[in-house]
C-alpha cells in the first residue's frame, strides 16, 4: 500500500471463517466483559446477560445498553430477566399475549426502570451512542483489520488476549466530549 493506492489482496487470500463477540463494558471502570463464538443468537445473548449478572453481584441494578437487534428484545432474554427479578406472575406467550406478545412489549418490559435489569436501547443507526460500540472500533483497528488468522480458534484467541491487555493496561471510563451544539450548514 503507498498513498493514493488502494490496498491490493493477494489472490491467494482464504477465509478461515467468523466469530461472534457478544461484549460488554462496565462504563465506570471501562473494564471490557466478552465472549467469543460461533453464533450471534438470542441464547447467546441470554448466556451472556446471566454471566455479566452472576459475576457482577450486589448491585442494586443492573443497565445494559444495546441497539435494535432482535435478540436484543428476545422471548428467552425477557424470560431470564423475569426470573432474575424474582417475577412469578404469568409473562404470556410469545406472539399471543402479556410482555411476550410482540417486540414492543418486550421492549416495554426490558425498558421498564422500575426492575433490577434495566435495558436502553440506542435510535436505529446511532451506535456510536453505545460506548461499547466505540471500543469494538478500536478492537477492529488494532487487531482485526489486516490481520491474517489461520483459523476462527486463533481469531479468538487474538480477541481475548486483546480483552485482557485491554483490561489490565488501558481500561479507563470513556470521556464524552459533544457538547450538545447544533451543527450548522
Amino acid at each position: 500500500m503507498s498513498a493514493g493506492k488502494p490496498q491490493a489482496i493477494e489472490f491467494e487470500y482464504k477465509r478461515h471463517g467468523t466469530q461472534t463477540l457478544i461484549a460488554g463494558m462496565n462504563v465506570t471502570t471501562g473494564k471490557i466483559i466478552g465472549e467469543c463464538g460461533a453464533t450471534r443468537t438470542e441464547e447467546d445473548l441470554k448466556n451472556f446477560i446471566e454471566r455479566v449478572v452472576t459475576e457482577n453481584k450486589g448491585y442494586k441494578k443492573y443497565h445494559f445498553v444495546g441497539d435494535q437487534l432482535n435478540t436484543h428484545k428476545s422471548e428467552s432474554l425477557v424470560c431470564l430477566v423475569a426470573e432474575l427479578c424474582g417475577r412469578t406472575d404469568d409473562i404470556g406467550i410469545k406472539g399471543k399475549a402479556g410482555i411476550l406478545a410482540s417486540m414492543p412489549s418486550r421492549e416495554e418490559f426490558l425498558s421498564d426502570p422500575d426492575k433490577k435489569i434495566v435495558f436502553h436501547y440506542t435510535p436505529k443507526h446511532a451506535s456510536w451512542m453505545n460506548q461499547i460500540e466505540v471500543w469494538f472500533s478500536m478492537l477492529a483497528r488494532k487487531v482485526i483489520k489486516r490481520g491474517n488468522f489461520k483459523s476462527t480458534e486463533e481469531l479468538k484467541e487474538k480477541i481475548m488476549a486483546f480483552i485482557d491487555y485491554f483490561n489490565k493496561t488501558m481500561a479507563k471510563p470513556f470521556k464524552w466530549t459533544y457538547q450538545g451544539k447544533v451543527m450548522v450548514a
